[in-house]
């Protein structure tokens, strides 16, 4: 296996999808906060549509949505060393007729992908903003990753409806405190917040994800709040329905 990795990477598993992920401690490697993302989000199972990750990282969320879906996947990812990765990755599981990934900033996302084409696009963004948390991280993978430094919320919404055809449709997993800004930006370019679920470490805690769902052009009535998810049980061991999307048990 040892061909695949350079410098510090490794190889970590999701078992309940039988992938390897390539990653590295230098590096923004993927979260809990992905792989929630690509639970919530539904594809068209079939393989006539079109569906776009944008902010990428290293893959995990197009590997991930490969298994919900036949058709194929872009990626787009701004930092050259997670597109590495993330196309070494895509080989190492025999993807590459489905998933690929392209190196640039998301706001030229046009300039590869006609507008008003996508079915899907998902997104987990920079958390944020910046001047919030103003300490940024010294590493500059990290930094971009987490801070709003190359994209923001206003144009990961701009994007997101430029891609999207009418009725397609836009997941996001995002932090509870910009809930408010989150959703009005999202109906400044038309799309519509139609479902939403908040994710929580523990019972008793405050929510510290949010997941959210919206549809291009769509009607703003009958948007629906799912019930909670919780993380972690009192004694820190993952929860069944967490589990079983890191395992495959529940």
């Amino acid at each position: 296996m040892n061909q695949w990795l350079q410098g510090d990477e490794r190889m970590d598993q999701l078992l309940s999808h039988n992938l390897s992920i390539i990653q590295s401690p230098s590096v923004f490697s993927f979260s809990l906060d992905a792989v929630l993302l690509a639970d919530f989000a539904q594809p068209a199972k079939h393989n006539r549509a079109k569906v776009v990750d944008l902010c990428a990282g290293n893959g995990v969320v197009g590997l991930l949505l490969s298994q919900k879906t036949s058709s194929p996947i872009i990626g787009i990812e701004i930092q050259e060393r997670l597109v590495g990765m993330a196309k070494r990755t895509i080989q190492l599981n025999e993807l590459e007729h489905q998933v690929s990934i392209l190196h640039g900033n998301l706001s030229d996302a046009t300039k590869w992908i006609q507008k008003d084409t996508v079915d899907t696009v998902t997104c987990n963004p920079p958390y944020f903003a910046v001047g919030e948390k103003s300490i940024k991280n010294p590493n500059s993978h990290l930094a971009i990753a987490r801070h709003e430094l190359h994209t923001n919320l206003d144009e990961v919404m701009k994007v997101s409806s430029d891609l999207l055809k009418m009725n397609g449709k836009a997941y996001f997993v995002h932090r509870p405190d910009r809930l408010i800004e989150i959703l009005e930006t999202m109906k400044k370019h038309r799309i519509a917040p139609k479902k939403m679920r908040l994710v929580y470490p523990k019972v008793g805690k405050e929510a510290n994800t949010l997941l959210i769902e919206g549809i291009k052009d769509g009607k703003d009535t009958g948007f629906r709040v799912l019930p909670p998810l919780f993380v972690y049980s009192e004694d820190n061991n993952y929860l069944p329905e967490v589990s079983a999307m890191l395992h495959g048990i529940r």
